[in-house]
């Protein structure tokens, strides 16, 4: 990602339906440009053709591709903690296996674009503060939701539900992007059983019984 913040912003708020429209036609164009072409080909004009709009109406909303890409990734974020949000709200299933499964599969569900365009929004999104403080405010929503159902749930035991929650929450984010970022689509019901079977293992699983004062990897 760039951290150049210039030009990032829209030029233009619609206010009507019909500017609405047209700024969702260019922001689903400018996902099918980079999906096809990538970032660096991935060109204004080939976003406006694709939009169906004028060059001149696209600048109106955007000034250039990155301010494209720059709300792309926005919409992707707010789409993924919409998804959490609802999820949040109804009542989880009792199994922690089955809870597991419900993060797994909203995080996969939010990755199903193509594999091109969530490596161009991974990889060229630019990088400005208020985009860097939405990540960062999302992912501390997760990790205290998260943190807090470990504490209560029966079945968790692990000693530190704060290092446990973000060890999920990260590994999640960060296996699915990568897995479904990849230009070979996996079997995505396998790739899910075999996520959550393995945080299940970790967070389930028996306690650390080390006897007090075995050093650990690290020492000498």
């Amino acid at each position: 990602m760039t951290s150049d913040r210039r030009g990032l912003a829209p030029r233009k708020q619609p206010r009507q339906v019909r500017a609405e429209l047209t700024r969702e036609r260019i922001l689903d164009a400018a996902a099918h440009v980079f999906g096809e072409y990538g970032y660096a080909a991935g060109t204004t004009n080939r976003i406006a053709e694709r939009a169906r709009v004028s060059i001149g109406s696209l600048y109106q909303y955007y000034p250039n591709k990155d301010a494209i890409l720059a709300e792309l990734v926005t919409r992707h974020l707010d789409t993924g903690r919409a998804a959490v949000m609802r999820h949040q709200g109804k009542e989880l299933p009792r199994s922690l296996e089955e809870v597991l499964r419900l993060f797994v599969r909203v995080a996969v569900d939010n990755h199903l674009d193509d594999p091109q365009l969530l490596r161009v929004m991974a990889e060229q999104g630019p990088r400005s503060p208020e985009l860097l403080g939405k990540v960062a405010a999302y992912e501390a929503e997760r990790l205290v939701y998260t943190r807090d159902l470990l504490e209560r749930h029966p079945e968790a035991r692990v000693a530190d539900t704060e290092m446990a929650a973000r060890l999920v929450v990260t590994t999640i984010e960060l296996v699915v992007h990568k897995v479904s970022a990849e230009p070979d689509r996996v079997d995505l019901g396998r790739f899910e059983d075999e996520l959550v079977a393995m945080l299940h293992r970790y967070l389930a699983g028996p306690p650390d019984d080390r006897p007090e004062g075995r050093p650990g990897l690290d020492a000498p």
